[in-house]
């Protein structure tokens, strides 16, 4: 278990990851997928320091679960591998 991060990290994190969704738009017009990877870079550092966005990201995957599968993958979270891992354990069982 990792301890809790100083509010000031917490506060420079959130407002990079804000920052680069922002700047996605702009960099998406360079060619190649440089903007899929800023705008999950920020999507990632916003849903580990953001109450609110965290909260509004589980809603979002309680209403639409494929989508929610989809981005749990993208963002590579160690709590979908997990349920992946049991689900397919339990499918085993059966």
């Amino acid at each position: 278990m990792s301890r809790p991060r100083s509010p000031a990290y917490r506060t420079a994190a959130l407002s990079l990851g804000i920052a680069l969704i922002v700047a996605t738009p702009v960099v998406a017009l360079l060619p190649g997928p440089v903007g899929i990877f800023t705008f999950a870079g920020g999507a990632g550092l916003v849903l580990q320091n953001s109450r609110w966005a965290r909260y509004q990201f589980v809603r979002g995957k309680r209403r639409f679960p494929k989508t929610g599968q989809l981005a749990d993958r993208a963002l590579r979270r160690a709590s979908a591998r997990r349920r992946r891992l049991r689900d397919q354990a339990a499918a085993a069982v059966d």
